[in-house]
Parts: C-alpha cells; sequence; structure tokens
C-alpha cells in the first residue's frame, strides 16, 4: 500500500508556556467535537508557547478562537503523510523534497503502531505548489 500525502490546513495559536495550558485549548476543541488531524506545540519565545492545530475544517477552529479570546493565525498550508511504518520511510518524502530544491521548514514524524507511521511537515509558501507536485499530494 503506498504512502497517503494530504494537503492539510492549520492555524497556530500561542498561549502562556505554563502547566495546564495545553489542556485548556485541546478540551475546549473536544468539547466543540473539533476533529484535528494533528497537533504539534514546543516552546516559543518569551515564556510562550506555539500550538499548531492541523485540521480538514478551520471554521470551528476559528469559531472557538473567537469565542475564547484566542488570537489564532491566519490559515496556513502543510502536508500529512501516513503510509506503512518501514525503514526509510520518512527519507523517501524528504529526498523527494531535497531533489526538487524545496527545504522543509518543519518536520515531525512518528511511528503510529500496527505496522504505521505519519509524518506532517511544513515548506514555505512560496515552495507550497511545487511541493505538493512534488509528492503527489491530494
Amino acid at each position: 500500500m503506498p504512502d497517503r500525502v494530504r494537503k492539510v490546513n492549520y492555524c497556530y495559536l500561542t498561549v502562556p508556556h505554563r502547566t495546564g495550558r495545553g489542556v485548556e485549548v485541546l478540551g475546549e476543541l473536544r468539547d466543540a467535537d473539533v476533529d484535528l488531524l494533528g497537533m504539534t506545540g514546543f516552546p516559543a519565545k518569551r515564556g510562550k508557547a506555539q500550538l499548531d492545530l492541523v485540521t480538514e475544517r478551520m471554521a470551528p477552529i476559528r469559531r472557538i478562537a473567537r469565542a475564547k479570546g484566542w488570537r489564532v493565525s491566519k490559515p496556513k498550508k502543510g502536508f500529512l503523510i501516513t503510509g506503512k511504518d518501514q525503514t526509510g520511510a520518512v527519507h523517501r518524502h524528504v529526498r523527494k523534497l531535497q531533489d526538487a530544491g524545496i527545504n522543509i521548514t518543519a518536520a515531525n514524524a512518528v511511528s503510529a503502531g500496527k505496522g504505521r507511521y505519519g509524518m506532517m511537515l511544513w515548506v514555505k509558501p512560496k515552495d507550497y505548489r511545487l511541493a505538493a507536485r512534488t509528492l503527489r499530494a491530494k
């Protein structure tokens, strides 16, 4: 079974880098029945943390953000790759982008168990269309 490369939307919000802030955000999204395809969080500058929220539908996140007073970024684009976990699975996609002269802004990959893996990756907006063609993203 070949890997599946999907075009996805995401936005990010910045929260205080304190215990419980991520739980609060994720809880609000859960309570509103928002289906996330992925989430990544990491420290940002000056005591803040950034939460990237990957979804197929941005409207529910934006609606909750307005209600809660969260400042979310404009919608951005990335890729979600899933497939059979095997040696070199991530390398294959990274190499395709390198061969096309596309620099990866950020990437996260993880073994998902039962022989599967997943990866989220981001490229600069100017490279997105070429990356989508290179990766054969749907």
